[in-house]
């Protein structure tokens, strides 16, 4: 069965993130850039917190951020995450989970202790059950 299948084997690895002393502005840029919904915050490769585009963006477009906003004031914390070794049935419950409590999870990252090692989206999983 599919949803048996282990995060770590169709997370993606090489995840794109940004520290917490970076302006708001400058990280949803990257966000844009690579066309991804959530960038990490990450200390020494200790996930910190997280940002997402959808509230970056809709806190820009609503001017509620003073110039010089850094990622640390806005970023969410703590982040609900995944471990490698979890299920895909596993990472399924956690986003519906975290959909009552927050909004929209689309994209879990994947924490070894508090090491991030990767990150997996709902796009990737349903890729992998289609």
């Amino acid at each position: 069965m599919m949803l048996n299948k282990k995060v770590k084997d169709i997370m993606t690895c090489d995840v794109i993130t940004t520290t917490s002393d970076v302006d708001v502005v400058n990280a949803f840029e990257k966000l844009m850039e690579y066309k991804i919904s959530a960038l990490p915050v990450v200390e020494d490769d200790r996930l910190i917190g997280i940002i997402t585009a959808t509230d970056v963006g809709h806190n820009l477009i609503l001017d509620k951020y003073e110039l010089g906003t850094n990622v640390e004031e806005i970023m969410i914390t703590p982040v609900v995450t995944v471990s490698p070794e979890d299920t895909l049935q596993n990472a399924i419950e956690i986003m519906k989970e975290g959909v009552s409590s927050s909004g929209i999870l689309n994209q879990l990252p994947v924490v070894d202790g508090d090491k991030l090692v990767g990150i997996i989206s709902d796009g990737d999983i349903i890729q992998e059950l289609f």
